[in-house]
């Protein structure tokens, strides 16, 4: 039976003892619809609630919260019980409280998410084993350090991770700690990124925390720096510890229209970066800048000119097919947008250290 997650907005008033009567009604009548209520969720400083629910559709969960207590979500997505427990945790109630009726859970589904991308800057290095290995145990570091600071592993794959926190302050001081076991003397040729962004399961996407999930992605893909936080993350991480500052010097915090204008720019750059007629002039057409304004834009926020930010982007992109092995040098160079094979490999040396056509037969 499919697995729903739905929001509700919860009215001024509604706290989290009543978000637990209405949890219980919903399982006093939920085999009337043929429903489960698995657990559920409650926020009352962000005044919302999220229901994990067993249902035949979700007209059958509408109808299940319109008879129990008249609460209509605001959205519902359907979701897989792996991936909720891996972001929230749990997929049923906690235990009861002694003593209690009602087992009242006023538990936030609001998280931190965290994604690590180890990068290569270069392909020159002679020995690939020392190479790999170093990559396991920088996984390995990874996976424990995220245990260590009560976090759980989304996913893991192809040297990116995606990691939940319930507190800001783990994350935090999880990036950290990352970064720290990065070391630059074994493997120059390597970089970690790192991007945080905090926010909700369920919102107008399909996809749980998608909005969460891209601002990280997006801001540990480009966005200047080796640690970048969203205002969000900065502020939540300075009410859970007193006021105090977060220390700048390694974490470049990105203000809100700057996130604004990198999510513009990668939803932009998504869409047209493997054509071959994509230019500079593309992008200050969709953003609505003129030349010198986005030049400043680039710089600032990605460290890069538009041109290199969209050069390196596709030869990104034709590293990652590369080590796939499923098309050959001139076919990936059409594939990700160069013009000519002989240009796309003068890019890719000049860039990586080694030419497309050796790094194919090494790898």
């Amino acid at each position: 039976m499919p697995l729903f997650l739905d929001l509700h907005d919860l009215p001024d008033g509604v706290t989290a003892a009543h978000v637990a009567e209405m949890h219980q009604a919903d399982l006093d009548i939920e085999h009337k619809y043929n429903c489960r209520g698995l657990t559920y969720w409650c926020d009352e400083i962000r005044k919302t609630a999220f229901c994990l629910i067993e249902a035949p559709s979700k007209e059958a969960l509408i109808e299940l919260h319109e008879n129990a207590h008249g609460a209509v979500p605001t959205r519902i997505i359907e979701v897989n019980d792996t991936i909720v427990e891996s972001f929230l945790g749990r997929i049923e109630d906690p235990e009861k409280s002694k003593n209690t009726i009602l087992n009242i859970v006023n538990d936030p589904a609001f998280r931190t998410l965290m994604v690590v991308k180890i990068k290569n800057k270069s392909l020159r290095t002679s020995d690939i084993n020392t190479l790999q290995a170093a990559i396991r145990g920088y996984t390995k570091a990874i996976k424990a350090l995220t245990t260590n600071h009560n976090g759980g592993l989304v996913r893991s794959e192809a040297n990116t991770y995606l990691m939940s926190f319930a507190l800001v302050s783990d994350a935090i001081h999880c990036a950290k700690d990352i970064l720290n076991s990065y070391n630059k003397v074994v493997t120059p040729d390597l970089e970690f990124k790192i991007g945080l962004s905090a926010g909700i399961p369920v919102t107008d996407k399909d996809g749980i925390f998608e909005d969460t999930i891209k601002t990280s992605d997006y801001l540990s893909d480009i966005a200047k720096g080796d640690f970048t936080i969203t205002s969000v993350v900065k502020d939540l991480y300075e009410s859970e510890n007193q006021n105090k500052s977060i220390e700048h010097k390694s974490i470049n915090v990105i203000k809100t229209k700057d996130e604004d204008f990198l999510m513009q720019l990668m939803s932009i750059t998504e869409k047209i970066w493997f054509h071959s007629t994509t230019s500079v002039s593309n992008f200050e057409e969709n953003l609505g800048y003129s030349k010198s304004k986005l030049y400043r834009m680039m710089m600032n926020l990605v460290g890069k000119s538009p041109n290199i930010f969209l050069r390196d982007y596709r030869l990104h992109k034709a590293l990652e097919l590369l080590k796939k092995k499923r098309s050959n040098v001139s076919e990936i160079a059409y594939q990700t947008g160069f013009n000519s094979p002989a240009y796309f490999s003068k890019c890719f040396l000049k860039k990586y250290g080694i030419q497309p056509s050796n790094f194919s037969c090494n790898n």
